[in-house]
């Protein structure tokens, strides 16, 4: 055995109370102080300089995050100006916990430390955030694009680079909707046709090659004038210049009465995270909208060679019935970049599938793939007849997408007269998602985003 003298006993005796001092003094600075309020910190908005404010995420009053259970994603805190993250982000209404008790600290009243678990049938959505561009009502910022070359079309056969604006009244000032106008040119040959929406707005459509002559709807012939590009002057646009027509005219078709909603979903292997969150949030997107004249059909495609190309559904009023079709569905198959998007709108604006004369129509293509090549007369065909059936194309890209599929959506957005939405990496959940060629955008979820565009389309 070992023995020391009193000096060596008193050393080890200074050291050991030096260690203890600067153990305490980092467990003091790591705990919350004394009534401080954990928030999340500001988010930039990507593609734009506007930030995000913490009450965006969290509710001043009670600090409850009014979004769902992001998966294994963290959240950052940031308590008397010092930053620090959280695991596991809280679900719907779960209070937001303190931070962690500093090790060896009681906690009797059960406050601080981990959130409880959630249940994975817990039935609260992801937090998927996304944000909506409409090229339509953005028109010049697109043309900009087109001329000085940084997008291109045709996509896959879709070419949306010379517009004509039909605007349809009734004489007193109302919009017709649901009227066909269909744009001709000169030898009465229709170039375009498409249904007027609920502004009695209809969006028509010509090649690089057509010279359009008139328009005809609400029972009038109304002459067009087109600009051409002349290659003069200090450089050349690629897009027509067109006068944006005001028609007054007659109705000659029924009025809107409902609305048919469709989710067509890419199911291959990349899609699990999107599939999983219309499994958790698609009852919570129809109750949002209610249930008065709306019908929904959900319908899902893989490609060729694995358990099914296509899998329709018909539209019900019955949404449990819906979300059973959603549940009994998952993430498999693919392989390669291209899925089989052109068999898929083709067979899902067949008239097979129900769509309705009487209601508006929207199709919400939730993918992360292009289509394959040599599909262009396919697809051209299946988006002229959306728009001549009044069915508006929603694109939902997400994790992963490349610029075709970018380009393509956006496109097939522009010539239905529907919108371009695209998720975002803000939720931290999934891959990477492709910052699209837009301006500036607000960053919401999905939930809202999908909520929102029904509402806006439904009549009334």
């Amino acid at each position: 055995m070992k023995h020391y003298t009193w000096w060596q006993r008193l050393l080890g005796f200074g050291l050991s109370l030096v260690v203890l001092l600067l153990l305490a003094s980092c467990a003091g600075s790591n705990s919350a102080k004394d009534g401080a309020t954990p928030v999340p910190t500001s988010k930039t908005t990507a593609g734009s300089s506007d930030t995000v404010a913490p009450d965006a995420f969290v509710e001043e009053a009670g600090g409850k995050l009014p979004v769902r259970d992001i998966g294994d994603a963290s959240i950052s805190f940031e308590v008397d100006g010092k930053s620090t993250s959280y695991g596991d982000t809280p679900v719907l209404g779960t209070p937001i916990p303190d931070a962690p008790a500093p090790e060896g600290e009681d906690d009797p009243a059960g406050e601080i430390g981990d959130p409880e678990p959630v249940a994975a049938d817990s039935g609260e959505a992801f937090v998927l955030t996304a944000a909506e561009w409409n090229d339509n009502e953005n028109w010049p910022f697109f043309t900009n694009l087109v001329n000085a070359g940084t997008i291109s079309f045709p996509s896959f056969g879709i070419d949306p680079r010379n517009r004509i604006v039909l605007t349809l009244t009734d004489a007193a000032g109302n919009p017709l909707d649901n009227e066909t106008a269909v744009l001709t040119d000169a030898a009465g040959n229709a170039l375009w046709t498409a249904r007027t929406d609920k502004q009695g707005t209809a969006y028509l459509f010509f090649g690089q090659d057509q010279t359009p002559d008139h328009v005809e709807a609400g029972g009038v012939s109304t002459p067009v004038t087109v600009q051409t590009p002349d290659g003069s002057g200090q450089g050349t646009s690629v897009t027509a210049r067109v006068d944006t027509l005001a028609v007054t005219g007659t109705r000659s078709a029924a009025a809107q009465t409902g609305l048919q909603v469709m989710f067509l979903v890419d199911t291959t292997g990349s899609m699990s995270d999107e599939i999983a969150y219309l499994q958790k949030d698609f009852s919570d997107i129809a109750a949002a909208v209610g249930s008065d004249g709306i019908s929904y059909a959900a319908c899902f495609y893989r490609d060729e060679g694995d358990d099914y190309v296509t899998r329709m559904n018909p539209f019900t009023t019955d949404v449990a019935a819906v979300q059973g079709k959603i549940n009994g569905e998952y993430a498999d198959g693919g392989g390669d970049m291209p899925e089989a998007v052109a068999e898929a709108l083709t067979e899902a604006v067949s008239a097979a599938q129900g769509w309705s004369e009487t209601d508006a129509k929207l199709l919400f293509l939730i993918y992360d793939a292009p289509p394959h090549e040599k599909t262009d007369a396919a697809l051209d065909a299946a988006i002229r007849s959306a728009a001549d059936q009044g069915i508006r194309v929603v694109p939902v890209v997400a994790s992963n997408a490349d610029r075709e599929t970018e380009l393509f959506g956006r496109a097939a957005a522009i010539v239905t007269g529907g919108t371009y939405v695209f998720l975002t990496d803000d939720s931290g959940v999934g891959g990477e998602h492709l910052e699209p060629i837009v301006g500036s955008y607000e960053v919401e979820l999905l939930h809202d985003v999908i909520v929102r565009i029904i509402n806006e389309n439904r009549p009334g």
